[in-house]
């Protein structure tokens, strides 16, 4: 995964225990459904199993990208990097979605404005890039 040196860890990262017990299992059911957000679905890179993670997810025309609060060090990142492509579910629907690309942008400004304001506070800089794919020149539409 070619990751950018000097990326600060973001200030959230402290309670991840926490979110991961008690937040993620509950977002998981809702998050798919809900503006602004969605489900990662992807296999781990070792044990061959399906997980979904729960992300902040904004659109930038034809691309997705995800706030990484966590950092880029978490193991869902990492899968989705190893595997190049997953399935995002947002909005209500399923995305096939590939060619992930993490990069920090210290502005966040490919994020809403009150969002933005928030990722600051949190020192969130790191996001992931996701396409949809195209054949002939034409997205590919989700499930």
């Amino acid at each position: 995964m070619a990751l950018k040196p000097n990326s600060p860890k973001p200030r959230v990262a402290f309670i991840r225990r926490v979110t991961v017990a008690l937040v993620k299992p509950l977002s998981r059911l809702v998050a798919g459904r809900l503006p602004l957000f969605g489900v990662i679905h992807h296999r781990g890179r070792r044990s061959g199993r399906e997980y979904r993670a729960p992300v902040n997810v904004f659109r930038d025309g034809r691309d997705y990208i995800i706030a990484l609060t966590y950092s880029s060090q978490v193991d869902w990142v990492r899968n989705v990097m190893v595997a190049g492509q997953c399935e995002l579910e947002t909005g209500g629907r399923v995305v096939h979605v590939i060619d992930p690309e993490v990069f920090i942008d210290r502005s966040r400004h490919l994020m809403p404005f009150p969002i933005r304001q928030f990722l600051g506070l949190a020192n969130v800089t790191e996001f992931m890039r996701l396409r949809l794919p195209r054949v002939d020149g034409i997205p590919v539409p989700g499930r």
